[in-house]
């Protein structure tokens, strides 16, 4: 099974994801949003402690608070960057938006390696499937592991609540698709760990999630 530590980043509260083969130590890091010196060292030494290879750094969406640290991930580890093809053009984007928040951000677009639907992703023994689940963002992704029976939502599905769709080329209708037809659809047990905020499951948010019933 892989195994999973969340860091909560930025002033976004922004969850940044590592996950692990316990065996092989190969790892990934989902959404790295480490904007400072101090977040990047909580991140290095946890690496270095658990003795992790990463080997990729996973983008479920190209914002700001998602992206921030994938320069830093890039130097400090020599991961694979995936992104999702359709949100690359975000990423000039976010350059002048993190500016205006007084935020340090750079990202050279060369080696960016793009998701694909229904793609795999081996970590150690481990198999992560990646899911396209536009509607917060154009290019979105979710990450599940059957084995291990979690999803990283992003973006997309909160606990109780759903993604927003104000910001740059959001789509609401496309949001309630993708979760209705990606995510609901996956094994009720199975835990979603967001991109902001607590875990929750399939089965708790299809029974308490408001926002599921008003959008038919």
């Amino acid at each position: 099974m892989l195994q999973y530590k969340c860091f909560i980043f930025n002033p976004f509260y922004e969850n940044t994801y590592v996950i692990w083969n316990e065996d092989s130590k190969e790892a990934a890091i989902i959404d790295p949003g480490c904007y400072d010196v101090k977040e990047e060292n909580t991140l290095k030494e946890f690496i270095s402690d658990k003795h992790l290879d990463i080997k990729y750094v996973l983008n479920t969406h190209c914002h700001i608070d998602h992206i921030v640290g994938n320069n830093f991930c890039r130097e400090q580890f020599d991961a694979e960057i995936f992104i999702p093809e359709k949100d690359e053009y975000l990423i000039e984007i976010m350059k002048g938006y993190a500016k205006n928040l007084g935020i340090s951000f750079e990202l050279e677009k060369t080696n960016l390696k793009y998701l694909l639907d229904n793609s795999e992703i081996t970590i150690g023994n481990e198999i992560l499937k990646c899911f396209y689940t536009p509607g917060h963002s154009p290019g979105e992704f979710c990450f599940y592991s059957e084995n291990s029976n979690i999803c990283f939502t992003g973006d997309v599905l909160f606990k109780d609540s759903i993604g927003r769709t104000d910001l740059w080329d959001g789509n609401l209708k496309q949001l309630i698709n993708s979760i209705k037809k990606r995510l609901l659809v996956l094994p009720e047990k199975t835990v979603i760990l967001p991109g902001h905020g607590d875990p929750s499951s399939i089965r708790q948010e299809k029974i308490n999630n408001p926002y599921l019933d008003f959008y038919e």
